[in-house]
């Protein structure tokens, strides 16, 4: 209930600001999340894909709900739903990389669930993209235009660092590692099309994971491409 309660509190704030205002702003950015989908299987999701009925799902459509007030001030409304961000120097994937490092990394749950990512890199810019682009509105997906399994996803872990990748952690071990975030994110599965940004131009500078993995383990997550 406390995390409901922050984030629809701050877009209250954000909506309350922007209709309070004299001078509107010229673009309204608001961050969500491909958990809006909820865990749908091998599903296909894109933006006009119905919410989900889970917690994270039920979260983001209450905040977006909240934020859309701004569209009816005349102000363009940008939401991003965005995908696993892997990055070097933060969120999941440096956690993610340790057991590999000691020869135990392997998939996360069954394997089979989907994982929408994006690199960190590739994020910035998109969100740089819409920004800039002032036809541009309403939701995006942010992620990569090439969603993997979990199973995919760790070979391809294994293969940036050069390890196998044999192991199991099954989902109550995730629990306990990750926490809330195990069921949401690493165990949900969610494959989820940029279809907006691909209609719209966007390119993605590393659509594919090895590709992305093997440059941010070089250190080389923050160059353009």
């Amino acid at each position: 209930m406390s995390i409901l309660q922050s984030r629809t509190n701050s877009a209250n704030a954000i909506a309350d600001a922007v209709e309070g205002a004299k001078n509107k702003p010229g673009v309204v950015i608001q961050a969500s999340a491909v958990g809006y989908y909820g865990s749908r299987d091998d599903e296909t999701l894109r933006e006009d894909s119905p919410p989900g009925g889970n917690f994270l799902a039920d979260v983001c459509k209450r905040t977006e709900a909240v934020t859309a007030r701004v569209a009816r001030q005349n102000v363009r409304y940008v939401l991003l739903r965005t995908g696993v961000v892997l990055g070097r120097e933060g969120g999941l994937l440096p956690r993610m990389m340790q057991p590999f490092r000691f020869f135990l990394g392997g998939r996360v749950g069954s394997g089979n669930q989907w994982v929408s990512w994006i690199a960190l890199h590739d994020d910035v810019r998109a969100i740089r993209f819409l920004m800039e682009n002032q036809s541009l509105q309403g939701p995006f997906n942010v992620t990569s235009p090439n969603p993997v399994t979990m199973k995919e996803f760790s070979r391809a872990m294994g293969q940036a660092l050069h390890r196998p990748a044999w192991g199991i952690l099954p989902g109550f071990a995730a629990r306990l590692m990750f926490g809330e975030v195990a069921d949401e994110v690493l165990l949900a599965s969610q494959q989820a099309i940029p279809q907006r940004l691909l209609d719209a131009g966007f390119k993605f500078a590393c659509a594919d994971l090895i590709t992305a993995l093997e440059a941010m383990i070089r250190g080389q997550d923050h160059e353009s491409g």
